[in-house]
Formats: C-alpha cells, structure tokens, sequence
C-alpha cells in the first residue's frame, strides 16, 4: 500500500502555502513591515470588540424620504400647470401624497397629461420601465403619489447617495480604516474602530445637514408662509419658509477662531452662482436679520449690516473646537438625501477590546494544549500525529480566514476553538475504527484502509449537521454571530483535510517505512478507563433515562415561564453598559443614582470581578432621540457618582432592530433542527430522524431551563450557543445511529434490543473521548472568555454533557420504541392482509427486518 507521489506533493504544497498565508497573523507590524514585498503581507481583521470602536446601523427613514420628495414636486406641479394656462385652486400635500384641485374640472385630463411629466422611469429592479409616480383623478380633484415600486426606487437611490456622503463625512474627520457597506434594502453599516465618542457620530452620521438660509418674517410676526424655529439656546425665529440661497452652493467649509473672542467659527464660501445671489440678497436687505438653518434648527440670526459680495461668511454660536469641527465637515460633505436614524448602537472601548484579545487567546491557547494532552495519553506516540494535524488544521484555519477577508471577533475565537473540538472528532473515530479492526487481528495496512472507509461516511454525516447549524446562524445571524459561524464552518471543512485525508497518508507513509505489520495505538497510561470488552445493557435503564430526561426538561419549561429569561438587550431593546471602576463597584449607590433619573427600570449586576459592572435601561419612549438622551443621562451621573468610572462598551437597540432579532432567533433555530431532521431522515430513515429530533427538543429545553436557572444573559450570543449544540447534539446521535446502521447488515436476526446495546457499546469509546475533548476545548472559554462569550460557552459545556448523555438514554430508546411499535404494527397487518408490502429501511431487505 503506498502514497501517491503527486497526492503528497499536492498536500504538502497545500499545507506550505497555508502556513504562508497564516504566517503574518503571528508577525509584529515591525517584522511585517521588513519582509519583502513578494511574501504576503495580510493580517486577519480584528473585530470592534478585539480592538474597540464603534458600530452603528443607520436606516433611511422612508417616511421623511417620502415628504421631502413630494414637498419639492409641489413647486413644480405649480410650474407645469402654469406654463400650459391650468389654473389650479390649490397644490397641496397632504400626508404621502399631493392634492391638486383645478379650477376648472373639464381641464382634468390636460392637467395629468402635464403631471404625468413630473414622473421618472424606474431604472433598475423587477420594475424596470415604470413610472415611479401614481396620479389619479375624480373631478376636479388630482392625487399624486409615489407608487409601491417608486418608493422602493428612491429608498434605493436614497441609500445609494447616504453611502457616498458618509464616507466623505468620516473622510473629513479622519477615522482609519472605516467599515461602510450597506445592509439590506433600507440600511448601512458603519464601524468605525478606535472611535470613543457614539454621541458625536451620532451627530456626523445621523445629521441629513441641509443648510439654507432665509430671511426672518418682518417685524418677528408668524403667519402663512413662516415657521417658527428654535437655536440650540432655545430661542424661537419666525423663518420665512422660502429658501433664499441653499446649502448645496456652498463650495467649502472651514473653522477658524474669531479675532476678538477667540472662540471656534466656521467659515463658508459660496460657488460663484452662490456668491452672486449672496450678494443681490445681502445687497437687498441690508439692516433685515437672515437665519442660517441647518435641519430644521437656527444656527445664527445676524442683522445684515452691508453687502457681502465676496461669496463667504461665518457661522458663529456657542461651538467648541469639536463640535465647529463636525459642522464643517458635514457642510463640507453635503447634505445626506433623507433623514438617517440610528437603529442599533454598539461602542467597545479600546481597552477592554485588549482584556478580549488577551482573554480569547490564553483560553484558547490553554484548550488546545489540554486537548492535546488527552489525544497523547489516549493514543500514545500516535496521538503525536494527530496533534500535529490539529495544529495544521488551527494554521489552515487562520490562512483561509486571511484569505476569505473575514473579521475575527471574540465569538469567532470561540467558533475556531470549538472548530479544534470538532475535528478531533475526527481523530478520535479514525484511531478507535483502526484500533477496532486491529483487534479483529488484520494487518496494519488492512486496519488502516478499513478504519478510515468505515470512519468516513460517519465524520460526513456529522459534520454536514453542524454545517446546517452554522450555516443557519450565517443566514440570520448578524455580526459577531456571522463571524462565530464562519469560524466553525471554515474548521469544519478544514478538518476533512487535516484529519482524514493528511492523517491517512501520514499514516501509511508511517507505516510503510517503519514497516508494520500490525498497528497498534495504545494509551499512554494503560490503567485509563477502557470501554472495549464491555457489554453494558443501557437499555434495561431506558425508563428511567426517558422519565429523568423529560422531568427535567418539564423543570426547564417551568424555569423558562418563572423566573424566566435574563433577555439580553438584543432581544429586548433598550442600553446596556459595561462600566469600570478602580474601586470595588458600589452597587447600591450606583441603583440608587441612576434610578432617580426617570429612565424606567435600571438594573445592575457585577460580573467579572467587583471593580466591573453591568448597567440596563429599559427601551425608551420617544424613539432614537430619547434613546442618545438616556445614554447621556447614564453616562453623567455615573461620573457624578464615582469620577473614577469608566463606560467601557455602549449597547443602544431600538424596538425595531430587537423585534427583527428575537423573530430570526427563533426561526433559526426551528429551521436549523427541521434541516436536521429531514437530512437524518434522507440519509437514515424516518425512526431515526423522530428519536434524534425528539432528543434535540429535550436537550434545546434544558438549555433553555440552564440560562432561566443561571441568569446568563440570553442574547445573540446565546442563539448561537443553542445553535450550535443542536449541531453537536446530532452529530453525536449519528455516530451511534450510523453503528446501528452498520449492525443492521452484519447481525441480521439479532434482536432491536441487543443490537441497539451493542452498537452504543461499540461506539462508547468514541462519545466519551470526543465529549471529553470538546469538553476541554471549551472548559478554558468559559472560565477566562470574560462576558462577551460568556453566554457561549458556558452553556455549551453543560450542553456537551447532556447531549453526551441523551444519545445514549434517550434517542436510543426512543428507537427501540418505535422499533418496536413497528414490529407489532407489521405483525397486526400481516394477520389481516399476507399481500401488505415492506416498507422500512432502504439499505438492504435484512436490515429491513432488524428494525421492523
């Protein structure tokens, strides 16, 4: 039996280039910055929450999108009427749409001939081709409106101009390397790493920054045609609603400081139509105040004392350097098309992003060394090998994250450690498979062929599970979550090569040249817990296993109604802080504190250590505004209450964004274990995918009821965590069930009961090791992860154990039930019709009559 030289070559190239590609990630930018330009150079990105800054969803408002359209086609439905002789009574708006009322009613039809002019051809999409407006008539009385399709047009152009203006607002102020992209139909990322300050991007990205300027109403007297607006002083301009001059004439903006004040203006100059018609206005009415308003507020009222006629001015007010700075930018980057509002807010501060990096990687460090402590001592010197491949498959891992360009966050940490965990799976059938076939006494070349074409349609099967998991949590998932399931995913794929087809040539080169007969993979400590040789009757315990499993799960269901979940702020909306101090945290002082601020319910809990706490807001009534104030309340009096304070991360999510993420929570999840049971179904048979997925509803229940029981929070991280251990959960189901299958076809008169006994017992080596590993893998992240992946790991080690143990006393006899249900229903039907066809498993007519 030898290697192919062109597959060892192949492989070898394959894991050279990998380390090439890996090897930046471990280099300093001092050592990067001196490699030649040849060698690559790119580094996996570190998410906000590794390296602190902020992330925000902004989404175009549709509602003030639509009303600045229709007011600006209110003047030109005027205008074209006008110029064909059509005197209408009135062109008004009237919410979403204009009314237009003719003097003249048999001018109906002229009149929507003229209006139909206003419309625009839709560009792009399904409705290609139409017109973006729907105008109707009654008499006298025309409605303009923007169609279904017209609106989803302009959301989408609206879109479209607000990414391009943002990017040249945060170009303005220099943030490095920003993230802006868009996200669904109606929204647009922005992270901005190193960024402290979320109130003043609020404040860049939020602004629409429409500048215009207008002349005050004579004599300060309200009426048709003016509208009252107020300074950030709180004082009230009657403005005359005309715009005299807007701000997309300005041609720049600048700060300067003021002479004799010494305090930050910002300077404009206007393009030089815009000088012109500054000019004829400040040369018209010179001695009348004029109002520079942006978004619908008074910047500054000054008296216009002579002509300006060098096309530029100041804006004066009460700025500081920071704020003037921010209003020349947003002047200097124009003016978005709608009103932005900032749905969902996170900020992590830089230095709990480092306490992250630093956690993620010394309990990541410390699970793989414990998991490769307990492969050594199971397998010997040949658990040499199979550590070697898992700390290729880590490399490899790396490599294809640089490759894929994708973002490393802590969960993703926590995916690429529970990757590890799962390709040791991997390593644990193969090596128990050889050591089975070994001792039916075959040579070593023999055992090795047998072992990995046997162990192969099983790791297929059980990876392919926890693929639909991660690729459900990529699908609904949104941030870290997506990075948590592009990790495991990436691992998953990776150890198919690491350790199945690398180990396999490894191991026979090894082989080969040491010239084995017989391969033998023993256990370091030979006094360990062996399994081989056992007969354990698990089904005499079947009973009991059931009636414990479902008061449990009935105790979980109790818990989940009272006390309940500890909903995270993703789930239910509102401000979640992390606050530091130097001292140990006085929670009392702290609830008493913010609880006088008329915030609704705020909660506070310690974790970590006594110096870190927890801040909770209820969801604030009043939309995003009151949501940015109650943030700014928070942040002050926990200043007031200890100068020492710091807010290390900010979690702001609005009523829309928490409702989304509770519905994909739990759809993701229900299709992720309905994807699961018909794949089972597909590949085993209907009484297998009944016992596995009523087994899954038992360990997702008691999962529910550990989060309820332990007051972890329950957020997206959670999800995830839920998520996964479905993934896992079945994994591990088909390694029995893919025994029982294999059992079918050698023991054909054995009995459902015994043979079901002896598959559990054959495959029982396999479940403990693997639960061990992933165990140990993981065991670290809980301990030392820190908050972020805290409600992963966590409840995935208690999830590892049920589900470790609900394969054997759960879906096992659940099968034997229906088994047996079978049997009695085939003997009912045999008595009363002898023509009644088969119907059981498709592998083979013996197998067939084993389970039925």
């Amino acid at each position: 039996m030898r290697n192919s030289p062109w597959l060892v070559f192949t492989y070898t190239v394959i894991i050279a280039l990998g380390l090439l590609i890996a090897l930046p990630n471990g280099l300093p930018q001092s050592v990067l910055q001196r490699l030649p330009s040849w060698l690559p150079h790119n580094q996996v990105s570190l998410g906000l929450d590794l390296r602190g800054g902020s992330h925000l969803v902004l989404e175009v408002d549709e509602g003030d999108l639509t009303k600045e359209r229709l007011n600006s086609m209110v003047q030109d439905a005027r205008r074209v009427l006008r110029e064909k002789g059509i005197q209408p009574k009135s062109v008004t708006r009237s919410n979403n749409q204009i009314v237009v009322t003719l003097a003249d009613a048999s001018q109906s039809d002229a009149a929507v001939t003229e209006l139909r002019t206003l419309s625009n051809p839709i560009s792009t999409g399904l409705s290609a081709g139409q017109s973006d407006l729907s105008i109707t008539a009654n008499g006298p009385t025309i409605t303009i409106g923007f169609s279904p399709a017209g609106i989803s047009a302009n959301v989408d152009n609206a879109v479209q101009q607000s990414l391009e203006v943002i990017r040249q607002r945060v170009d303005q102020v220099g943030v490095a390397e920003p993230t802006i992209q868009r996200i669904g139909a109606n929204r647009i990322l922005v992270q901005l790493p190193g960024a402290q300050d979320p109130s003043r991007l609020r404040e860049l990205l939020g602004s629409t920054a429409k500048m215009s300027f207008h002349m005050l109403a004579p004599n300060n007297q309200p009426g048709p045609g003016v509208t009252m607006m107020k300074d950030e002083e709180g004082n009230s301009f009657p403005v005359l609603d005309r715009v005299e001059i807007s701000g997309d004439r300005l041609s720049d903006a600048r700060v300067s400081f003021d002479p004799n004040t010494h305090e930050p203006v910002v300077s404009f100059r206007f393009d030089s139509a815009g000088a012109t018609r500054f000019a004829e206005i400040t040369r018209q009415n010179v001695g009348n105040p004029f109002a520079i308003v942006l978004d619908d507020k008074v910047l500054s009222a000054p008296v216009i004392r002579e002509p300006i006629t060098g096309g530029s001015g100041q804006i004066s007010g009460n700025f500081s350097a920071d704020s003037a700075t921010t209003l020349a930018a947003l002047l200097r980057a124009g003016a978005l098309p709608a009103k932005l509002t900032v749905i969902e807010e996170r900020t992590v501060g830089a230095d709990l992003g480092a306490d992250a990096i630093k956690m993620g990687l010394y309990s990541g460090i410390v699970g793989f060394v414990l998991v490769a402590a307990f492969i050594f001592i199971l397998y010997g010197t040949w658990g040499f090998l199979a550590n070697f491949a898992l700390l290729i498959h880590t490399i490899l891992t790396f490599s294809a994250l640089t490759l894929v360009g994708a973002t490393l966050t802590l969960p993703g940490i926590a995916g690429v450690v529970l990757g590890i965990g799962l390709a040791v799976d991997a390593n644990v059938l193969i090596n128990e498979r050889i050591r089975e076939e070994t001792r039916k006494g075959k040579s070593a070349f023999a055992a090795i062929d047998t072992g990995f074409r046997r162990a192969y349609s099983t790791i297929i099967d059980g990876n392919m599970t926890a693929l639909i998991a991660a690729a459900i949590l990529f699908w609904f998932g949104t941030g870290p979550v997506r990075g948590f399931a592009v990790t495991m995913a990436l691992g998953l794929i990776i150890s198919m090569f690491t350790s199945v087809a690398f180990v396999r040539v490894t191991m026979i080169e090894i082989t080969r040249r040491r010239k084995l007969k017989v391969l033998n993979i023993r256990p370091l400590i030979p006094v360990m817990f062996n399994p081989y040789g056992r007969h354990i009757q698990f089904m005499k315990a079947r009973f009991f296993g059931v009636t414990v499993s479902a008061l449990l799960s009935i105790a979980s269901v109790a818990l989940f109604i009272h006390p309940g979940l500890n909903y995270g702020v993703d789930f239910r909306g509102g401000i979640q802080m992390s606050v530091k101090t130097t001292e140990a945290s006085d929670l009392g002082r702290f609830r008493e504190g913010l609880n006088s601020l008329g915030l609704g319910e705020v909660s506070l809990q310690s974790y970590g250590d006594n110096n870190t706490m927890a801040v909770r807001a209820q969801r604030q009534d009043g939309g995003e505004e009151a949501q940015t104030a109650a943030v700014e309340k928070l942040k002050a009096e926990i200043i007031k209450i200890d100068p020492s304070a710091t807010v290390t991360g900010t979690d702001v999510i609005g009523p829309k964004v928490s409702g989304e993420l509770a519905w994909a929570g739990i759809l993701s999840v229900v299709i992720a274990s309905f994807a699961m049971l018909f794949y089972i179904w597909y590949r085993f048979e209907w009484p297998f995918a009944v016992g596995a997925i009523v087994t899954l509803i038992l360990d997702v229940t008691k999962a529910i009821g550990f989060f309820a029981l332990t007051g972890l929070d329950f957020n997206l991280t959670a999800i995830a965590a839920i998520l996964t251990l479905v993934g896992y959960s079945v994994n591990d189901k088909v390694v029995v069930y893919d025994r029982m299958r294999e059992n079918m076809r050698l023991y054909k008169s054995m009995p459902l009961r015994e043979l079901i006994d002896r598959s559990i017992n054959e495959t029982l080596a396999r479940s403990l090791y693997t639960n061990a590993t992933a165990f140990l893998a993981l065991l670290p992240m809980a301990i030392w992860g820190g908050s972020a992946v805290e409600s992963f790991a966590v409840p995935m080690v208690f999830g590892i154990l049920v589900a470790g143990a609900s394969s054997v006393f759960i879906a096992a006899p659940i099968l034997l039930f229906l088994g047996d249900w079978r049997r009695r229903h085939a003997k009912a039907v045999a008595a009363s019709s002898s023509a009644e066809p088969e119907i059981l498993p498709p592998e083979t007519t013996e197998a067939r009559k084993s389970i039925g």
